[in-house]
């Protein structure tokens, strides 16, 4: 049987997950926003560590998900490869 203070715990790990990465992808767009039509070394320098933080903390996000018991199957089909 499932602890209720664990799932709640659970729950709570996976909403703060779910909200740090939702930040990041605003930084990601905030950035994208200002972006200039030349982009130099520091803007590609600047995307790659957004993107990298984003990709992170979707992982964290995901084993929040998991371990809160919302695993999912992958979302990708395998027909037609």
């Amino acid at each position: 049987m499932t602890d209720a203070s664990t799932a709640a715990d659970n729950r709570d790990l996976l909403r703060r997950a779910a909200a740090a990465h939702t930040a990041a992808a605003q930084d990601v767009e905030a950035f994208l926003r200002r972006l200039p039509e030349v982009p130099g070394p520091a803007e590609f320098a600047e995307y790659a560590n957004l993107v990298t933080r984003e990709e992170q903390l979707r992982a964290d996000r995901e084993a929040a998900a998991d371990a809160a018991g919302l695993t999912i199957a992958s979302l990708e089909s395998d027909q037609g490869t």
